[in-house]
């Protein structure tokens, strides 16, 4: 279950020392188990093995329904998100129009797959299924800047304004 992760766990003392009061004052309620999950992605961002773990452990839960939790709704994170997130439409206005090379081409230049960061946390990479800009297909976000109308040529320009 434990996944191999582009990014290492920094973790503070202190982060885990807030999950843990959070989970001491939560734990006994009924259905607290997803609040508990949310409240520990706000601490550290997203939801590493290491911080579910801790959630198992102090709640008696098993590791396996804390995983289901976190990969059934969209709203958890396990891996971290960079300083720059990169949406990449795969609609199918987009697709048709070649946004599934675009994104090889930015998982080759930055060397992660889609739902990864790069290890030093500046980029991250996201596949999604609809931006609402199909006019501008092929369509890729970087944060809120929206690129449209891209080839995969243009893409080492376009990561270069970010570096």
């Amino acid at each position: 279950m434990e996944k191999k992760t582009t990014v290492p766990f920094n973790g503070t003392k202190e982060q885990e020392d807030q999950l843990r009061q959070i989970i001491a004052e939560m734990k006994d309620e009924k259905g607290s188990l997803m609040p508990i999950m949310q409240k520990a992605q706000e601490i550290y961002g997203y939801l590493p093995y290491e911080v579910q773990k801790i959630i198992s452990d102090d709640m008696g839960v098993p590791m396996e329904k804390i995983y289901g939790v976190a990969t059934f709704y969209s709203m958890f994170n396990l891996e971290p998100k960079g300083k720059y997130q990169i949406s990449v439409c795969l609609g199918t206005a987009c697709y048709v129009k070649g946004s599934g090379l675009v994104l090889d081409k930015i998982k080759e230049i930055l060397g992660i797959d889609s739902g990864q960061c790069t290890p030093d946390g500046k980029f991250s990479l996201d596949a999604c299924r609809c931006i609402g800009a199909c006019g501008l297909a092929p369509v890729m976000m970087i944060n809120d800047e929206v690129y449209g109308k891209i080839s995969v040529d243009e893409i080492p320009g376009i990561l270069a304004k970010y570096e």
